[in-house]
């Protein structure tokens, strides 16, 4: 069962979480053609430390950076490498931040340069799906509401929801329970309290949702080479609704 947080929790999850989406931003505005995704990864560390805060990602379970970043058809847990971004590419950034305990994470999908119509449309379908299973974050509904919504939003524009990933709980831990699928499941999954601090994270396939992992062993794919887009909150349900701890 997801561990509810009180007020003064809160307040340290907020701190991280504001490092968090500050960060995107800024990712958002290195983001061009001719970097490489291991410069940014270096910018995000200075930004986290600057700020007081610990890269989340870094070491955890091994994983060698701070930032995730997938590319195309990365799917999420990419890996920074001196690989140069180019005009048309898109970008997923996934971030973590610790800070006096306390966990945030959040992602966004960019575009690198001029993109094409479709890829486009996949990013704002993927972030209108996330924002659709927020908006079902409310005290009494279930997880499997949010996990309907997403889907929903999804498959009425013909893309595909990853199945093998799903969001989670956040805050003292970087993971917690409980589990939040994109796609409906059977049942209707834990009931929705004030205090419950999740990471609501679609992931969107352009072709099938089958995704595989490449042989380093973190960064996942789709299998049919289609492109992909994520984005990510973290979020505190209450009594008034959903609030975006990490505003973009």
């Amino acid at each position: 069962m997801h561990e509810l947080k009180n007020k003064s929790e809160i307040v340290y999850i907020r701190q991280a979480c504001r490092i968090v989406s500050d960060l995107l931003m800024y990712i958002k505005e290195l983001t061009k053609p001719g970097i490489t995704t291991r410069r940014l990864d270096t910018k995000a560390e200075e930004f986290i430390k600057k700020r007081g805060g610990t890269p989340a990602f870094k070491n955890y379970n091994g994983f060698p950076s701070s930032i995730c970043t997938s590319v195309n058809e990365g799917v999420i847990h990419g890996i920074p490498s001196t690989k140069r971004l180019k005009e048309g590419d898109v970008l997923s950034v996934d971030v973590g931040v610790r800070k006096a305990g306390y966990y945030g994470d959040a992602a966004i999908t960019l575009p690198v340069g001029q993109i094409d119509g479709e890829l486009s449309r996949l990013l704002k379908v993927t972030e209108e799906a996330l924002y659709s299973g927020i908006e079902r974050a409310l005290c009494g509904n279930h997880i499997g509401d949010i996990s309907r919504a997403i889907q929903e939003r999804v498959e009425k524009d013909g893309f595909s929801v990853v199945r093998d990933f799903v969001g989670h709980g956040v805050g003292k831990k970087l993971h917690e329970e409980p589990p939040i699928p994109n796609y409906k499941t059977p049942g209707r999954g834990p009931l929705l309290v004030s205090g419950m601090t999740l990471a609501i994270e679609p992931m969107v396939n352009m072709g099938t949702y089958e995704v595989e992992i490449l042989e380093d062993n973190w960064t996942v794919v789709t299998r049919d080479g289609s492109p992909s887009a994520h984005f990510e909150h973290t979020i505190l349900v209450t009594e008034d609704g959903p609030e975006i701890l990490t505003m973009y």
